[in-house]
């Protein structure tokens, strides 16, 4: 591998692609996300959670905002026309990369409302909507793998729409969107669509696992050498399950048709714990047809020293296997951590955007308010 690679380049020379967690509009506005693009990364995700930091803090939205408002919007149609414009402005930055890549990588990614995640018909109306909306290839509507989102995924990949599966956690789930990804596909290619056109990743969530299991271990004086492993080891072995579906012969027709594997995608990828490495979660889970989604903070300390030379998600699988099997023995359930991890994923998304929905009531009220007073009044509050 050169020398003169960033650490960015280097995952990308061992077939990982990076991208950015997080959007806020002076990442466009200041030329941050073409500075970022440059040193290698091709991608970017977003959330209600970021949406809401965004919006809520600073003017940068309010001229549109107040644009928006003007125009009778309710304050969800007001965050989908904000939210649009940010992502449509990512995915022209992210355009040559979807260009050069042959339409492999190069994607912005937007949520469906948080608020249907137990809604099949509404999310597949929603994200329909949404996709139309953005009007770029190279965008994704964000899904979550619950159970009413499975269906909607596989409806969903055979309209044609790429689709990034958010708030994946357990193996079962994660079979489970696998499965809905490539009936899609099979649903797609049977309607005469061109599987080659659509592509889709599989976001599996990582830290949180380890701030689950290391909190249980605590609370039952588990095996304390065990903290600290369960995120990884559960990485690790959906990495080997995405490997065998994907070289399976079920897909190879799909594949000669020019279908995309559905790539892994490790999120929620920072550092909770302060004892552990703030690149732990990128350092381990190195290998092709994958992406890491990173925060500013683990992107900032991965350029700064992350070290990579070499892929990680295939060693020490077995090893992998025992971490789960030892936390089973001592009564620490994975699939009952990564079910419950979910529901709370849902719920803090789904907070976050109410959250969101009534600062952007207030700020529009208050703009309006300003509009609206005379000449030479304040529209100050106390």
């Amino acid at each position: 591998m050169p020398k003169d690679l960033n650490p960015i380049q280097k995952l990308d020379a061992l077939g990982q692609s990076v991208w950015y967690d997080n959007m806020y509009r002076a990442l466009i506005a200041t030329g941050e996300l073409e500075n970022l693009v440059s040193l290698g990364v091709t991608g970017l995700t977003s959330n209600p959670t970021i949406f809401q930091k965004a919006i809520s803090s600073g003017e940068d939205y309010d001229e549109s905002l107040a644009e928006y408002a003007s125009r009778g919007l309710t304050a969800e149609q007001l965050f989908e026309a904000l939210a649009t414009e940010d992502i449509q402005a990512a995915a022209d930055i992210l355009r040559p990369v979807y260009d050069r890549t042959g339409g492999a990588d190069g994607f912005a990614s937007l949520e469906v409302s948080p608020r249907l995640a137990h809604d099949t018909d509404a999310t597949v109306e929603a994200a329909l909507r949404l996709f139309a909306a953005l009007d770029r290839p190279n965008v994704m509507i964000k899904v979550p793998a619950t159970p009413e989102g499975i269906p909607a995924i596989r409806e969903l990949i055979g309209r044609g729409v790429n689709i990034n599966v958010t708030l994946t956690f357990s193996l079962e789930m994660y079979a489970r969107v696998r499965e809905a990804y490539i009936a899609g596909l099979e649903d797609l290619d049977r309607a005469g669509g061109k599987v080659s056109a659509v592509a889709s990743v599989a976001s599996f969530f990582v830290s949180r696992v380890d701030t689950a299991v290391d909190g249980l271990i605590e609370q039952r004086g588990g095996p304390v050498s065990l903290m600290g492993q369960a995120a990884v080891a559960n990485a690790k072995i959906a990495y080997q399950d995405f490997r065998q579906t994907f070289e399976s012969e079920r897909f190879q027709p799909l594949a000669d048709k020019g279908a995309r594997v559905q790539r892994p995608l490790w999120a929620s990828t920072s550092t909770k714990n302060p004892e552990y490495s703030d690149v732990l979660y990128v350092e381990t889970l190195v290998g092709p047809d994958t992406v890491n989604t990173m925060p500013d903070a683990t992107l900032e300390a991965f350029l700064d020293h992350g070290e990579v030379s070499r892929p990680t998600l295939d060693t020490d699988v077995e090893a992998s296997r025992e971490v789960m099997s030892t936390l089973e023995d001592n009564g620490i359930s994975i699939d009952t951590v990564t079910t419950t991890l979910m529901h709370e994923g849902v719920k803090a998304f789904a907070d976050s955007f109410e959250l969101l929905l009534d600062d952007i009531q207030a700020k529009r009220d208050r703009l309006m308010a300003g509009a609206a007073a005379p000449v030479g009044a304040s529209s100050e509050t106390t």
